[in-house]
C-alpha cells in the first residue's frame, strides 16, 4: 500500500500535468517561444519557404513587400512605423465607415461615395507583371479594395506623373496597344459604375472619342487618363491578351510615388472578374511573414483544396468591391474569450492593402486586456492612444500566446506567432468603432497564410504556412 507522502507526491505531479494540459488547449502548444530577431527584416531576401497550391490551369507570380530587399524597386520611402501604420490603418478604415453613417434617414437607403477604393498610402505588397507587347515590367501595388488597374503612361511629364525608377510605359511602342473607344460595351459599364467618374472626349466633329478614366481615392489620391486595352504578361508565356486598364496621363495627391496598381475587387474592372473565363473567378495570395520574405499571387483555384478551411464570403452592403467574411469568436493563449456574437455582426471586410486589423469595441477590448496579461512579464511602452506597444530591449527571446480567429462554420485560424500579431513591437490590431459595426482583417494577419478568394462560390479559404 503507497504512503501517504507518495500519494501526496504523485497527486502534486498529476495536478501540474493537468495544469500544463489545460494551458496549452487539447495539448496543443498555446504559447510559443521566438527570438527577438524574429521580428526584424533582413537585408537579404528569402525566397525558401513560399509553397503556391498547384494549379491545373492557374498561373502564380511573386509578391514581395515595397519596401524590403525583395523588391525589383524598392521604395525610397522607410517602411512605416506602427505609428505610421495605424495612421494609414485608420485613414483608410475611416474611409470606408464614413459610407456607413450616410444614411438616408427617411428611405434607410446607404449611399456610397463618388470614389473607387480606398486610401492608397496604406498597402504595402507589390507584384511585377510585364504591360505591352513587347512586355515591360510594371511593379504594381496590390489591392483588394479596388477595382481598376492602372499604371503611369508616356508621355507624361514630372509635374503630372510620379517619379518612378521603372521606365514609363509607352503605349507608342507597344504593338498591342489600343485606347477603347466610347461606344464600345466595356466602357459603357465603366461610365455606369457608381464609384467612378469618367467621362469620353469629344472628337472635332462632334463625335466621341477614346473612354477616359478619373479614379479618385479616399485619401485624396486621383490618377485619370485614358481606359485601354492591353497584353499582360503574368509569368513567361502566360498572356493576358485583351486586359483593360487605366493608362494614367495625370496622377496627383498625397500618397507615396508608385508605378501603378492592380485591382483585385470583384466588380468588372478588377483582374479576377476580367479574367474569370480562364481561372473561374479565383484568386489566391500569400503575404510573407516580414519584408524580406516573399510570396505570391496566384490565379485560378488549386487543383486539390483539401488543405484550405473555408467560411462564407460575401460583400459589404452595396458596394461592389468588398469582400466579407463573418468572426464568431477569438481566442488568446488557448482560451476563448467570453464575447457575445451579436457584437461581431458587421463583419470583417478582408483588405490587404490595410496594415493592422480593426474590431468593434467589445472584442477589441476583450483581446487587449488578454493579450496584456499574457504578456504581463514584458514592460508596455506608455500610450496616449491606449496601444499595446512593448519594449523587448535587452531580450533575446520573448514568449508570445498565440491567437486564433474562428469565422462563420467554425473555421479557427491560428495567427502567425510573432509576426501575425505584433507590429513594430505593438499589438497590431485597433479599434474600429461601436458593436456590430463593421471591422477589417488586415495584411498584418493575413502572414503566411495562403488566402483563396472563391470570388463566384461566395467564400474564403486559408491555408496556414504557404509562405
Amino acid at each position: 500500500m503507497a504512503s501517504p507522502l507518495f500519494l501526496c507526491i504523485l497527486l502534486v505531479v498529476f495536478g501540474s500535468y493537468l495544469s500544463t494540459i489545460s494551458a496549452v488547449g487539447n495539448g496543443k502548444q498555446s504559447f510559443v517561444v521566438v527570438s527577438t530577431r524574429s521580428f526584424q527584416t533582413q537585408d537579404v531576401c528569402s525566397t525558401s519557404r513560399s509553397t503556391v497550391a498547384p494549379r491545373p490551369n492557374g498561373a502564380a507570380v511573386p509578391l514581395v513587400h515595397r519596401h524590403g530587399p525583395c523588391a525589383k524597386s524598392p521604395s525610397t520611402d522607410k517602411p512605416s512605423s506602427f505609428v505610421e501604420a495605424l495612421r494609414r490603418s485608420r485613414v483608410r478604415a475611416d474611409y470606408v465607415m464614413s459610407t456607413m453613417q450616410m444614411q438616408d434617414q427617411e428611405e434607410g437607403e446607404v449611399s456610397i461615395p463618388a470614389h473607387l477604393g480606398t486610401f492608397v498610402d496604406s498597402q504595402e505588397y507589390v507584384v511585377t507583371l510585364g504591360l505591352g507587347t513587347p512586355a515591360v515590367e510594371q511593379v504594381l501595388l496590390l489591392d483588394t479594395g479596388s477595382d481598376l488597374s492602372w499604371v503611369q503612361c508616356a508621355p507624361c511629364n514630372s509635374s503630372d506623373c510620379y517619379l518612378q525608377k521603372d521606365p514609363l510605359f509607352d503605349p507608342r511602342k507597344s504593338s498591342t496597344y489600343a485606347p477603347i473607344p466610347c461606344g464600345f460595351d466595356v466602357c459603357k459599364i465603366l461610365q455606369s459604375d457608381h464609384h467612378l467618374n469618367n467621362g469620353c472626349s469629344m472628337n472635332g466633329n462632334g463625335t466621341q472619342s477614346q473612354c477616359g478614366y478619373r479614379v479618385e481615392y479616399g485619401g485624396g489620391s486621383k490618377t485619370s487618363g485614358v481606359y485601354s486595352n492591353e497584353a499582360l504578361t503574368l509569368a513567361p508565356g502566360v498572356i493576358i491578351k485583351d486586359f483593360h486598364f487605366g493608362c494614367g496621363y495625370k496622377q496627383g495627391g498625397p500618397n507615396d510615388k508608385f508605378d501603378g496598381l492592380l485591382g483585385l475587387g470583384r466588380a468588372p474592372e478588377s483582374l479576377p472578374v476580367q479574367t474569370s473565363a480562364l481561372y473561374g473567378g479565383s484568386f489566391s495570395h500569400c503575404l510573407p511573414s516580414v519584408s524580406s520574405g516573399t510570396g505570391f499571387l496566384a490565379l485560378g483555384a488549386p487543383s486539390n483544396t483539401s488543405g484550405f478551411s473555408f467560411t462564407p464570403m460575401t460583400h459589404f452592403m452595396d458596394d461592389a468591391t468588398s469582400y466579407l467574411v463573418k468572426l464568431t469568436g477569438i481566442s488568446v493563449g488557448g482560451k476563448q474569450l467570453r464575447i457575445p456574437r451579436k457584437v461581431f455582426e458587421g463583419g470583417l471586410i478582408v483588405d490587404c492593402g490595410n496594415i493592422i486589423s480593426h474590431l468593434p469595441t467589445t472584442p477589441y477590448a476583450k483581446l487587449q486586456s488578454a493579450f496584456r496579461g499574457a504578456m504581463a512579464a514584458y514592460p508596455l511602452i506608455p500610450s496616449d492612444d491606449g496601444d499595446t506597444c512593448y519594449n523587448f530591449t535587452g531580450y533575446s527571446n520573448v514568449t508570445v500566446p498565440k491567437v486564433a480567429l474562428t469565422f462563420t462554420g467554425g473555421v479557427t485560424v491560428d495567427l502567425d506567432v510573432p509576426n501575425g500579431l505584433l507590429l513594430d513591437g505593438c499589438l497590431a490590431f485597433a479599434e474600429s468603432g461601436p458593436d456590430d459595426y463593421v471591422g477589417f482583417l488586415g495584411n498584418v494577419q493575413m502572414r503566411t497564410l495562403e488566402m483563396l478568394y472563391d470570388v463566384w462560390g461566395g467564400r474564403l479559404g486559408f491555408r496556414a504556412a504557404a509562405c
